[in-house]
């Protein structure tokens, strides 16, 4: 219950979150009915956030947006309600602009679900998900992992995270996104790579502008006191010196 609002502390905690992943103009996938739009006015860099859900058409189609239409797509526990959740990333991939990311949360299969499937928490549950496993109890697992290299060269994978800082494993069996605070999940950031990058492999292109002045002054400091400490210990070897301090 309420997985976006108890992810909304973490994240404001982390500058990734404000600085670079939600960022521009944004979509919520099967955002109701605790869409990200609640807070759109703590992380200060986006713009706008659409909320799409059942009404807006097929979560796994996304039929009628064209591709690179949103900077960033935030999805909190849809994609395991998907019939084929491979297709459903491939669209939200295909939505995404160049350079934009991918923020998704699923159930992680065992912190959920807890060794049952069909879910006797929640029916509509197609799918169980884990971050990577070799063998599963569920039938009907998939790997993060595998997931997002099925995308392909344009997916770059910035993080993935079990979300279990909450979690209680000291319970019996029990459904903890039922507490204000167990997420029990699994998050994973998907960067869109460029047309550029993959012609280039993923090698990043620096920019050529120089920065400032006073920031040139400050890194090249940096550089000359590197070269200064190895001329100033160039006759003794590193990490061998243990007098009395």
């Amino acid at each position: 219950m309420k997985e976006c609002s108890k992810s909304i502390a973490r994240r404001l905690a982390d500058p990734n979150f404000l600085r670079r992943y939600l960022v521009g103009q944004g979509v919520d996938i099967g955002g109701k009915p605790d869409p990200l739009c609640l807070y759109q006015t703590l992380f200060d860099r986006i713009e706008s956030v659409r909320t799409w859900d059942l009404e807006d058409g097929d979560a796994q189609i996304m039929e009628g947006v064209a591709d690179g239409t949103f900077d960033f797509v935030h999805s909190s526990h849809c994609l395991e309600h998907l019939v084929d959740p491979r297709a459903g990333l491939r669209n939200w991939l295909r939505v995404a602009r160049e350079g934009g990311h991918l923020v998704v949360t699923v159930p992680d299969e065992d912190l959920y679900e807890q060794g049952v499937f069909p879910s006797t928490f929640n029916r509509d549950h197609k799918w169980t998900f884990t971050i990577h496993k070799h063998t599963s109890w569920s039938d009907r697992s998939l790997n993060v992992i595998d997931l997002v290299r099925d995308l392909g060269e344009t997916a770059e994978l910035l993080r993935v995270e079990q979300l279990s800082a909450t979690y209680r494993f000291d319970l019996p069996r029990y459904d903890q996104t039922l507490t204000p605070v167990g997420e029990c999940g699994i998050e994973f950031i998907v960067r869109k790579r460029s047309t550029q990058e993959i012609a280039d492999r993923g090698r990043w292109r620096r920019p050529e502008q120089q920065p400032s002045a006073e920031v040139r002054i400050h890194l090249n400091q940096y550089r000359d006191d590197m070269q200064s400490m190895k001329r100033s210990n160039g006759d003794r070897p590193p990490f061998t010196n243990d007098s009395p301090v």
